[in-house]
């Protein structure tokens, strides 16, 4: 699954994630630009930054303009806070949706030109919420729901010359885990929620990136790739009681 003499850029590759992402695609042989708002703290090996507000869509067009080749875009960049629907009105909750949807499609469009020349792809990171219940997180979850359709159809729009997959990720452990799970005693505690009985690393869903952008998946587009250590126990098994009788 070697990428050497490949292009890559992920957005929003800075931290968590994202930076996992970016360290696979170098690992890979890949040149890699990451494209955010703000520097890394840690900067990456290999790793080249470049500042970008994905919500400017002159912008992102002017910055793919600008590049020489291009053969991957992985549109890392989103998030959410915490937030129930109540707590905020429809234009907060809209903001969500654009910067989890509208701006993958900005940085797709953009990016098109390069990667059909390149016979290239494009990796979704989607996520778990789009296809389940997402209380707190519910334009989030929306949002990537309708990002997993949009590299549906973009699968079909822009086939043979670019492929579009999706990443269906799950929980996973960075640097931030201790704010949303409440400590190590909490993160221990959802960890074991999880059939393979442990969150993700950023660099689980760096090498499944590096996988779709490879040619060992050169026949796979349109397709959500689950990386989630098997889902989640369903709650039922918990609390239903079996009666055996003899």
């Amino acid at each position: 699954m070697g990428l050497h003499g490949k292009v890559a850029v992920v957005t929003g590759g800075t931290r968590g994630v994202g930076a996992g992402i970016a360290r696979a695609f170098a690992d890979a042989g890949a040149r890699v630009l990451v494209c955010a708002r703000r520097p890394p703290e840690m900067p990456v090996g290999g790793v080249e930054f470049a500042p970008l507000d994905l919500r400017d869509p002159p912008a992102v067009h002017a910055f793919f303009a600008a590049l020489p080749r291009l053969d991957v875009l992985v549109n890392n960049a989103g998030g959410t806070p915490h937030r129930r629907l109540t707590e905020a009105d429809a234009e907060r909750h809209a903001r969500v949706i654009e910067l989890n949807l509208v701006t993958p499609l900005t940085a797709s469009l953009a990016a098109h030109p390069h990667l059909r020349r390149a016979r290239g792809s494009i990796v979704m990171i989607g996520s778990v919420s789009g296809s389940r219940p997402s209380p707190g997180s519910a334009a989030y979850g929306a949002a990537k729901a309708g990002l997993e359709s949009l590299a549906r159809s973009m699968a079909v729009e822009w086939a043979p010359e670019v492929r579009v997959n999706t990443l269906v990720v799950g929980m996973v452990r960075t640097e931030l885990s201790h704010l949303h799970y409440g400590g190590e005693q909490g993160i221990a505690a959802v960890e074991r929620t999880v059939p393979l009985g442990r969150l993700a690393r950023p660099a689980d869903v760096g090498a499944a990136a590096v996988f779709l952008a490879s040619d060992a998946a050169a026949y796979i587009s349109g397709a959500a790739l689950p990386v989630h250590g098997g889902g989640e126990r369903p709650a039922f098994l918990d609390v239903a009681t079996v009666t055996e009788e003899d």
